[in-house]
């Protein structure tokens, strides 16, 4: 791991497989099926090693399942967040064998979503291996996963006793079952599963899902329907207060969410974004008080217009309304084949049988104590999971922002608390119309959110911090490089050397340019259209860049790129071909001029996709004593070419570890870093030529 000693990803992991391993030789029982204990590397280098594994090494075709062993974050507990595909005995074998589970649907759909920008070999196994399986992940403490405080004293050994027992115990149930003898045979559909408290995991096949979740929706429409034919409803009274009032409900949303947004927007032109990225509870106190005030708020003066009709109507009235839109939700959640359709399932199914129960107490005492109370019990296990899994959400979603610099986090987060805050409240709204006054709770819910505000604005929450006890640091990308560019005529049109500085997160430098006033707004890059990738030895695509003028850089391996060959075919394109030595990791930008196009390369079987920005990137790894990198592609040159020529290409090379990794103006630069700052740094070299 760069900068980092990587001990949540994947020490930890490599540590409990050599543990499972010393557990499993020592067993007196022979074991009914092989295990192969894969320790593979270049994980972070687009999942190489995991890919060379299954698609070429001869063990591979007699693999059935296999578990893989992952880290977001550091430590905690580690959740089953991918299985398959569509092979249940796995997720059934984890049930029956885990001795401490922790397993949610949610999670494998949110992570297959692409929401998070993660991969893990999950993916390798399962596409081009065709082989089922588990993936589990250490999420806690995400805030220090890939930097320096990654260490092996922050993994507490419940976590890594927890992991132990509960992969050793599912290793075990595994090899002697019997579904893996030939597991393509047990192949049918997918399964919902989910755990209660990490006490137990409730799993059933998709398609028993399906039935209970059209029956859960069949009960919920049986009962509107019986409402609509009560004698009250004279002239389909109750269908359009239904209407009105589910408009009012979606209005209350809307105008709730705009307004937080707008809210976040506000905060992020301020400066003051991230500012709970060190005090999570700010966000829950700002964010939470202005969602929960301005439906209240909504709400209340909603209660207006109902002045000649009984509370208790009107209270009962918005409880159907939400049970009508859960309902909504969940009818088109299975109807599009989601597993999290249980979500809505519970609540839908647990409301409306509480309902039911409690009738006779609501419509004879109406919202009393035991009334709330009982209601409040009825809703507690859809509630008390729910909770649970809001819990994931912002324990695997907040240090993420820290990582993402191409939206303004706040308006992201402002929107999850929100939808929280929103769905929490939807089966208490019709408190508010049973409520003789909310005035107490407008005014300390505006209250709280005019002092968050206040705090906010004054810069009294800073984002980062260095305390051993838990750090948050900020990420920073840091390359010496030096840059040259050649003209059509292999001359060199000009050339140059400095620091490239990339901001991880959105708030850029604002916190580092008073530490460090060389890093400004006025060395901030601009890209150069007519350069590959803008001519800079991209690593990772970023918003904001700054570039400090440095001495040039003189790697004692420096890059050798070398045009071998330049013919035209027989049909037409020309071929060229290439050879380039140089360190460990290399990318190659190509950047097509006008009227030029890609026909084939060497890289991969298919032709190459035409992009519209006409430009591609291959990012290139090796191990140690590779020989030479030799490629070649064909280009259908333009009609007529320009005085640019047909096609510009880049090498850039990183050196990530030994001799060339450090120089003394970046170690000069890396001791004016403040403490709560985590700069990732290394030397690069980036070479143009126009062909």
């Amino acid at each position: 791991m760069l900068s980092g000693q990587g001990a949540s990803d994947d020490a930890v992991s490599c540590a409990v497989m050599l543990e499972v391993l010393r557990s499993l030789a020592n067993l007196s029982t022979p074991l009914r099926h092989g295990v192969v204990f894969l320790f593979n590397g270049a994980e972070e280098t687009l999942l190489q090693a995991s890919h060379g594994f299954i698609t070429q090494h001869p063990w591979a075709k007699q693999v059935r399942a296999f578990i893989n062993l992952e880290a977001v974050g550091v430590g905690g507990k580690e959740l089953v967040f991918q299985t398959g595909p569509e092979n249940p005995w796995l997720i059934q074998a984890y049930n029956h064998a885990a001795k401490h589970p922790f397993a949610s649907v949610v999670g494998q759909e949110i992570f297959q979503s692409r929401l998070i920008p993660s991969d893990t070999d999950f993916r390798i196994y399962r596409d081009f291996g065709n082989i089922p399986g588990i993936d589990l992940a250490f999420i806690e403490n995400g805030f220090i996963y890939h930097t320096k405080y990654d260490t092996p004293d922050r993994i507490l050994t419940d976590s890594i006793q927890r992991a132990g027992d509960n992969i050793l115990a599912v290793l075990k149930h595994l090899v002697m079952s019997k579904e893996l003898a030939d597991s393509s045979e047990y192949a049918h559909g997918n399964m919902v599963f989910f755990d209660l408290l990490g006490m137990v995991v409730v799993a059933y096949p998709e398609h028993v899902g399906t039935i209970i979740n059209y029956m859960t929706a069949l009960a919920t429409f049986l009962y509107l329907f019986k409402k609509c034919f009560h004698p009250s409803n004279m002239g389909g009274r109750y269908v359009n207060e239904l209407a009105c009032a589910t408009v009012a409900v979606i209005l209350s949303w809307s105008v709730t969410l705009l307004t937080v947004v707008f809210i976040a927007f506000v905060v992020s032109l301020m400066g003051r974004s991230m500012f709970w990225y060190n005090n999570f509870y700010t966000c829950m106190f700002m964010y939470g008080s202005a969602a929960t005030g301005m439906m209240v708020l909504f709400h209340t003066l909603s209660k207006n217009l109902y002045g000649g009709v009984r509370r208790l109507e009107v209270g009962e009235l918005y409880f159907d309304v939400s049970l009508l839109l859960w309902c909504g939700a969940l009818v088109y959640f299975t109807a599009i084949g989601l597993c999290s359709a249980y979500v809505p399932m519970l609540m839908v199914a647990f409301p409306l049988a509480t309902k039911l129960l409690l009738a006779r107490e609501f419509k004879l005492r109406g919202a009393s104590v035991k009334y709330s109370v009982l209601y409040q019990l009825g809703l507690a296990l859809p509630y008390v999971h729910f909770m649970f899994l809001i819990w994931l959400v912002f324990e695997v979603f907040t240090p993420t922002l820290g990582r993402s610099n191409t939206y303004p986090p706040d308006v992201f987060l402002a929107t999850i608390v929100t939808l929280t805050i929103l769905f929490f409240s939807s089966f208490f709204l019709h408190f508010i119309y049973l409520a003789r006054s909310t005035k107490w709770l407008l005014a300390g819910l505006g209250t709280v959110f005019t002092v968050f505000l206040l705090l906010v604005s004054c810069g009294m929450f800073f984002p980062y911090t260095a305390d051993p006890s838990g750090p948050r640091p900020k990420r920073v990308f840091i390359q010496h490089t030096s840059r040259i560019f050649h003209g059509l005529d292999g001359q060199v049109e000009s050339r140059d050397s400095g620091l490239w500085i990339n901001s991880v997160d959105y708030t850029g430098m604002q916190h580092i340019t008073p530490i460090i006033p060389e890093i400004n707004d006025t060395i901030m890059t601009n890209c150069q259209e007519d350069r590959p990738f803008c001519g800079y030895p991209w690593f990772r695509s970023d918003k904001s860049n700054w570039y400090l003028p440095a001495p040039e850089v003189f790697p004692k391996s420096p890059v050798e790129f070398q045009l071998l060959s330049k013919e035209e075919t027989k049909w037409g394109t020309v071929k060229m071909t290439f050879e380039v030595k140089g360190p460990s990791h290399m990318s190659l930008y190509l950047m097509l001029h006008q009227g030029a196009s890609l026909s084939s390369w060497w890289f991969g079987d298919a032709t190459p996709q035409l992009y519209l920005a006409r430009e591609y990137s291959i990012f290139y790894t090796h191990g140690l004593d590779a020989p030479a990198w030799n490629f070649w592609f064909e280009i259908q040159p333009p009609r007529e070419e320009g005085p640019e020529g047909m096609i510009s290409v880049a090498i850039s090379s990183h050196y990530y570890f030994g001799e060339d990794q450090r120089t003394v103006q970046l170690d000069d630069m890396l001791q004016r870093f403040p403490k709560w700052a985590f700069p990732s740094s290394w030397v690069s070299t980036y070479h143009m030529y126009r062909y």
